[in-house]
């Protein structure tokens, strides 16, 4: 009888990988496809189908789909996602200003509601009537709505208010923050349900992407998502939570390094298009970051792996620095399309321009760029300014040079706002066009790599000497920065995992005399206390400098390039709910965490209703997530200090989690 397979898929910033996995046999069949942004399905699909036709009879055997993705750390990581309104019940206007809420909200509008409860769940009178006055004009201005409640955690009924006026009479998509997590700390968590609002249009995409692809394929399976802790959930849990997908595709990798090594403990790198991803394996599993996941500028209550993100990859901005005396390098966060992909694509709107611009006997300051729409629905263009509409109009599905797009360097705010939307994608020279420069990586177009290296090392540092003198001196200046920035990334994860404060790899002496082997009378040198796995379709041209930098032993295991689609197909569903009680000043026991609070005379009747109603929804969501037989396990933290001689019940926390294999096809 044949074994039944496993479909795993990761859609990253640049590549689409698929692998076919089976229990008895591991990975019998990998392949990559271009991520495109414009239609999600067709990346899928060309990764797919490539996996399908070296196993005859696959689509047959097919029994669990499962994905991962980046897209949404991406996302956050580049300031991007639609834009989303937010209803703030009970806070008052100055909590706007903590946990970086504002900042995240930018012009995004914001409605303050009275209501909301206190640490016992009981209420404080909702008031609508501001919402109310706003039902007919927000589907014009944002494509989602977050919705906070003061203390929601402990009473959802305001949030469940709000929500269902907005679905009475809008069709928006609405997350409320009790679902996101049961934590307190308001602030923080409304910032988590507003990432998460500005995501469901995009990972709704790819969902609906993948899911109308199988159907098409006739491959009849569950669909299962991976969530940031490596966990897995149905795609339609996926879908109501985009936001626990974030570090999807990195929580994927570390499932999948550990499987494809066989090591217990390792520093694990993954380097993308966009980013670099780093965390720790710890006796076998991935280590989490309790305090909630940090993606970029922003610290959510999202548990995840504790996995540090850089804005470094094949794919980041080249940037000069042109104040100084002698020509810099950096890179990254901003993802580029690399020149060399751009003209593999739509060589004749490329590399005329480039010749061009070579030909011309000063450089000038935005050649080798390019602007392309992302081909996003229109309707997350909603809230456009005059300026950004204008422009937004001028670009199409294919580059258009920025000196023939931007009239003044005024205009590149506006491309940057457009940029910042993802609505609009630059094309310019990358790290993935330098290794082209140098015969390292053949697969797009060698020659617009290096007409861009030639056109970028024409540039002057502030004594007036060009960058570099060739093409391929710039490429190498570009290939060594990404490794020390990149072994700079791996000690600042580590120093921040070990809780060592104050210490910037990248400003520190005395890390840089160890780090570029600099002699002196006192010799420096660092080294890991664990192997480096590196992962990665670029691994294998990178990280044997930045392992020999660090001066450790590195594994670049076989399927690196899919890692991420392997971790995808070996995890397990997992679900945890906490139920809190608390002891009113007014007498009784209150309970609360899972709907409506409840106040019981009895403390021991109170635990037991708190243990029953953990468990029983712990086992429910996991049956959602995609588990028939989930094994429930629960903890218990009670806080009650002896105060005066009197015992008093703080807060005890019943948390039960729920886990198991995720079902499949005709099990």
């Amino acid at each position: 009888m044949t074994s039944p397979l496993f479909l795993g898929i990761d859609t990253g910033g640049t590549y689409t990988d698929a692998v076919l996995y089976s229990e008895s046999e591991g990975v019998l069949a990998s392949a990559k496809a271009l991520t495109t942004r414009h239609d999600l399905a067709v990346g899928v699909a060309g990764a797919v189908e490539s996996v399908l036709s070296e196993i005859g009879g696959a689509t047959a055997r097919i029994r669990l789909v499962s994905l991962s993705t980046t897209l949404a750390t991406n996302a956050l990581v580049e300031g991007q996602g639609g834009r989303a309104g937010l209803v703030m019940i009970g806070f008052a206007p100055k909590d706007m200003t903590r946990d970086g809420l504002a900042d995240a909200l930018g012009s995004d509008p914001v409605i303050h509601l009275a209501g909301g409860h206190d640490v016992h769940g009981r209420e404080t009178p909702l008031e609508l009537g501001p919402l109310e006055d706003r039902l007919s004009s927000l589907p014009g201005e944002v494509s989602a709505v977050a919705i906070a409640g003061y203390f929601a955690v402990r009473n959802p009924s305001h949030e469940i208010a709000v929500r269902d006026l907005l679905r009475q009479h809008t069709s928006l998509p609405v997350t409320c923050s009790h679902d996101l997590s049961s934590r307190l700390g308001g602030p923080r968590r409304a910032l988590t349900t507003l990432l998460n609002a500005r995501l469901i249009s995009m990972v709704a995409r790819l969902i609906d992407a993948t899911s109308g692809f199988l159907g098409k394929r006739g491959i009849d399976a569950p669909l299962m998502v991976v969530r940031g802790d490596g966990a897995l959930i149905s795609a339609a849990e996926a879908l109501l939570r985009p936001i626990e997908t974030i570090l999807s595709g990195p929580a994927a990798s570390l499932v999948g390094a550990r499987h494809l090594t066989g090591l217990d403990n390792a520093v694990i790198s993954d380097i993308g298009g966009t980013t670099t991803d780093i965390a720790v394996l710890d006796n076998g599993r991935p280590r989490l970051d309790r305090e909630g996941a940090t993606v970029g500028r922003y610290r959510t209550m999202v548990e995840a792996v504790a996995m540090h993100t850089f804005g470094l990859g094949g794919d980041s901005e080249v940037w000069l620095e042109e104040s100084g005396l002698v020509a810099g390098i950096t890179l990254g966060p901003r993802r580029l399309m690399p020149l060399s992909l751009a003209a593999h694509l739509w060589p004749d709107a490329v590399l005329p321009v480039l010749e061009k611009q070579l030909r011309a006997p000063y450089p000038g300051r935005m050649d080798g760029r390019f602007a392309l729409r992302t081909g996003l629905p229109e309707a997350l263009t909603a809230g456009l300014t005059g300026q950004e509409a204008g422009l937004y109009e001028r670009i199409g599905l294919e580059p258009v040079p920025l000196s023939e797009l931007l009239s003044g360097t005024w205009q590149r705010a506006t491309l940057d706002r457009l940029m910042s939307r993802g609505l609009v994608l630059t094309a310019g020279f990358t790290p993935s066009d330098a290794m082209h420069v140098l015969g390292q990586q053949d697969q797009w177009n060698a020659e617009a790599a290096m007409h861009g290296a030639e056109i970028f090392a024409r540039r002057k540092a502030g004594s007036g000497k060009v960058v570099a003198q060739t093409p391929v001196d710039l490429a190498n200046l570009v290939s060594a920065r990404l490794t020390r920035q990149s072994s700079e990334a791996v000690l600042t994860a580590l120093l921040a995992d070990e809780g060592i404060t104050g210490i910037d790899p990248a400003k520190s002496t005395l890390i840089d005399r160890a780090l570029s082997r600099k002699r002196g009378f006192v010799c420096f040198g660092l080294r890991l206390d664990r192997p480096l796995v590196a992962l990665g379709a670029s691994a294998p041209v990178h990280y044997p400098a930045i392992a020999e930098m660090l001066d450790i032993e590195s594994h670049i295991p076989m399927h690196a390039g899919v890692a991420n689609a392997v971790g995808a197909v070996v995890g397990q569903v997992r679900e945890t709910v906490t139920v809190f009680v608390t002891e009113p000043e007014d007498g009784g026991y209150a309970v609360n965490g899972v709907g409506d609070t409840q106040i019981l005379e009895d403390r021991d009747a109170a635990f037991a209703l708190a243990r029953q109603l953990a468990e029983t929804q712990a086992r429910e969501a996991a049956i959602r997530s995609g588990t028939d037989h989930p094994v429930v396990d629960l903890y218990e933290q009670i806080d009650k200090p002896v105060i005066d001689g009197i015992e008093k019940l703080i807060e005890a926390r019943f948390t039960a989690a729920a886990s198991g294999r995720p079902r499949i096809a005709g099990g």
